[in-house]
């Protein structure tokens, strides 16, 4: 597999979504990163269980009292909705069952606090994991007072606890990421950026896939302002959601 020609097809699927723009490859320079989060293909076997867990990006508006498999009602109205439509018109026979257990306010602690239940109970064959704005933004705010180290610790310490639980699962950690805009400015920096490296090293550290928001949010804002992406800075619109469901399922080519 040309790993070189698999970076170029995912940024330039993403760069359809601002095509009309007229400009002729927005995310070019991109090609040259690094190539380690792309990984094989996942495939899909019938039966298999997907999850998607995180904060309120993962949330997006969700009916909390509806979580059953399959259930439109409760996967809100973002990209989790938007991977799950796609997957379930693409593989009929398999017999997939998808579930959204992101719950808004969502920090690593939390995730944790309701691990056994919304994950682990679950058993899922493919684990995709969004989480980290709101371990800043509630410290920013005096909610919570977590560091960098905490952050890193706490979820390595989950994913730990996962990959021993559920050896034969796929896990996938979703960059964290914020765009210039709204709720965010140059007072979020550098502690953003670090705690977005330590998700990528804890990743790393695991073996886990990786799928970069924050480079492709950054390659995006070239193209259409922030706001286009993610009115308030975190949270995407319409547009945000789609170029981050198409990049989840290019990146893990499902």
């Amino acid at each position: 597999m040309n790993s070189s020609y698999d970076r170029r097809r995912l940024f330039r699927a993403s760069a359809a979504a601002v095509v009309a723009l007229g400009l002729k490859d927005p995310f070019s320079h991109a090609l040259a990163a690094d190539q380690s989060s792309l990984g094989r293909p996942v495939k899909l076997e019938a039966g298999d269980t997907i999850l998607f867990q995180g904060d309120s990006i993962t949330d997006a508006g969700r009916d909390r009292r509806r979580n059953g498999v399959n259930d439109p009602r409760g996967f809100g109205s973002g990209y989790p909705m938007m991977i799950a439509s796609g997957l379930l018109r693409d593989y009929p026979a398999n017999g997939l069952q998808i579930f959204n257990r992101g719950i808004s306010g969502n920090k690593v602690p939390d995730l944790a606090a309701r691990w056994q239940q919304d994950c682990i109970d679950l058993e899922p064959n493919l684990l995709s994991i969004l989480i980290g704005v709101n371990d800043i933004w509630h410290k920013r705010s005096g909610k919570y007072d977590g560091t960098v180290e905490s952050f890193h610790s706490g979820l390595t310490e989950l994913l730990i606890q996962t990959t021993a639980q559920l050896p034969e699962t796929t896990i996938v950690i979703c960059e964290p990421f914020v765009l210039r805009c709204g709720a965010i400015d140059d007072s979020w920096f550098p502690e953003f950026t670090e705690r977005r490296e330590a998700a990528r090293k804890v990743a790393d550290s695991l073996s886990l896939r990786w799928v970069p928001f924050q480079e492709m949010f950054d390659e995006a804002v070239k193209v259409a302002e922030p706001k286009y992406w993610a009115g308030d800075g975190v949270h995407p619109t319409m547009a945000g959601h789609a170029l981050m469901a198409k990049t989840w399922r290019e990146t893990l080519e499902i």
